[in-house]
């Protein structure tokens, strides 16, 4: 099964790309808005960034670790990169300016709902610092609601909730 994005409203159209041959042009209209789009059957030019590409939970490793963000009926699974500094952290929304957008249809959560502050320690090791952005429905770790100022430290594993969305981090190899 393949997804398609409604350019218009950010919908997705689930459809069979077995069904079609490479090369084929299809035509679909939006089930959220109407709104009339072609895609062509074949690798996608996009295929480089684009977010499903990378669904093991350890592909980022090398790098600043990542969030998995667990499948639920709201959203399907996905693993987000992080990177040195501030990963701003909410739904998707065209023209919000979050750094690390999760697509969602989850209404509780915020287009700005957390952070996760990756830095280096004075030896080298990376370290996670979640703060609550602050948030309509709140931030929790491990089940535990962050209050507006609480800075936690997290470490590899840290089960983050956000409205009916989880997140896991996945640290990179040189964290704490």
């Amino acid at each position: 099964m393949k997804r398609v994005k409604c350019p218009k409203c950010d919908n997705y159209i689930v459809f069979d790309e077995t069904q079609y041959a490479d090369g084929q042009s299809l035509v679909f209209q939006c089930t959220h808005c109407k709104k009339e789009f072609s895609i062509r059957i074949g690798r996608s030019k996009l295929a480089g960034i684009h977010q499903e590409r990378h669904l093991d939970e350890h592909s980022y490793d090398e790098d600043c670790g990542s969030i998995v963000v667990v499948e639920n009926k709201f959203a399907f699974k996905q693993v987000i990169p992080l990177k040195m500094g501030d990963n701003l952290i909410g739904r998707y929304l065209k023209g919000t300016d979050i750094n690390t957008p999760i697509i969602t249809r989850d209404p509780s959560v915020d287009t700005f709902h957390c952070a996760i502050q990756v830095t280096r320690t004075k030896q080298g090791k990376l370290r996670y610092i979640l703060r609550d952005a602050p948030s309509n429905t709140g931030t929790f770790l491990n089940m535990e609601i962050l209050g507006d100022k609480d800075r936690v430290i997290i470490d590899d594993g840290a089960i983050i909730t956000l409205g009916a969305t989880t997140l896991i981090l996945r640290t990179a190899n040189n964290s704490l």
